[in-house]
């Protein structure tokens, strides 16, 4: 990766406000970007590689989650839209005023689904809150604007039907990697109080010099429009959280994105997960007494 000192111009970009200030750091980090080969480019993003037995790890995931939905069946592949994957899982608590944890799945917008994840609720339903998992169709049969614009949607659906199904207490938003990134872009929704965005990527435009592009097919509109790091900050609390062991590009995404939240004087912590990869990072959020879990706790005390 470059050398080039990029939290110092996010800094600068934050306090000055400028585009032509955006311009300028972009144009040095692309001049360190593109000295590197194809091949390291796509290395820089490629966390199932970069992880020894990452999918031993997801198939333990999948397991614990279906038997997870198998002992919580009540509200499951509810319909928020036409599409195969537009639906919501919905694991209520018993105290419908509790906090709900809204988690939204990873797997770089093109991979994955919210039913490899549905065993995140045990952390924070081991505390009585409710969990909710929607699902958005994938890239290439969606742009990543369609990706995002669905996912409003979903939480548009949300709002209006969660308490028919016994969810009615503050929303906090949380996803990992893409859906870390869809936690940035979605936190102005209303209805969220505040923001779990853990392994997530703020700035995309790397993302079309890598092998990732085939499926997402980044436009030069949607890298300006979805990278939260070009946009400004939400004024809810967000928890940006990252594991130590991830790759440099994740790591730097996250003190970035903290950076320019910070420089704009908004509220949330910077959680270094210690000794975490991409994966284990993740399993904070499935335990009850996990790093992510107490996280999640503290911004339904602050928020």
């Amino acid at each position: 990766m470059s050398k080039f000192d990029r939290r110092a111009f996010v800094h600068a970009i934050a306090a000055l406000g400028a585009s032509a200030a955006v311009a300028r750091a972009s144009a040095a980090e692309e001049a360190g970007w593109g000295t590197l080969s194809k091949a390291e480019r796509d290395a820089a993003y490629n966390n199932s590689a970069a992880v020894a037995g990452s999918a031993d790890i997801v198939a333990k995931w999948d397991a614990a989650s279906e038997a997870w939905r198998k002992s919580h069946p009540g509200h499951l592949a509810l319909p928020y839209a036409p599409k195969e994957r537009t639906k919501w899982d919905l694991f209520p608590a018993s105290d419908a005023s509790k906090p709900c944890l809204v988690h939204i799945h990873g797997g770089y917008w093109q991979t994955r689904s919210k039913d490899t994840f549905s065993c995140l609720a045990e952390g924070v339903a081991a505390h009585g809150w409710s969990v909710a998992l929607p699902g958005y169709t994938l890239a290439p049969e969606a742009s990543l604007t369609e990706i995002v614009g669905e996912c409003r949607s979903a939480l548009d659906w949300f709002e209006q039907h969660r308490r028919e199904h016994g969810i009615a207490g503050p929303l906090i938003l949380s996803g990992w990697s893409a859906g870390g990134h869809l936690v940035a872009m979605l936190l102005d929704h209303p209805s969220i109080s505040a923001g779990l965005a853990i392994s997530g990527i703020y700035e995309i435009g790397p993302l079309r010099d890598t092998y990732l592009n085939e499926k997402l097919r980044l436009k030069d509109f949607e890298i300006a429009a979805l990278s939260p790091l070009r946009l400004a900050p939400v004024n809810k609390p967000v928890t940006i959280a990252f594991g130590t062991g991830e790759l440099p590009a994740l790591v730097e995404n996250s003190r970035d994105y903290h950076a320019k939240r910070a420089a704009a004087h908004i509220a949330g912590d910077l959680v270094p997960v210690p000794g975490g990869n991409h994966f284990t990072t993740l399993e904070q959020l499935m335990r009850k007494d996990g790093i992510l879990t107490r996280a999640a706790l503290r911004l339904s005390e602050t928020s």
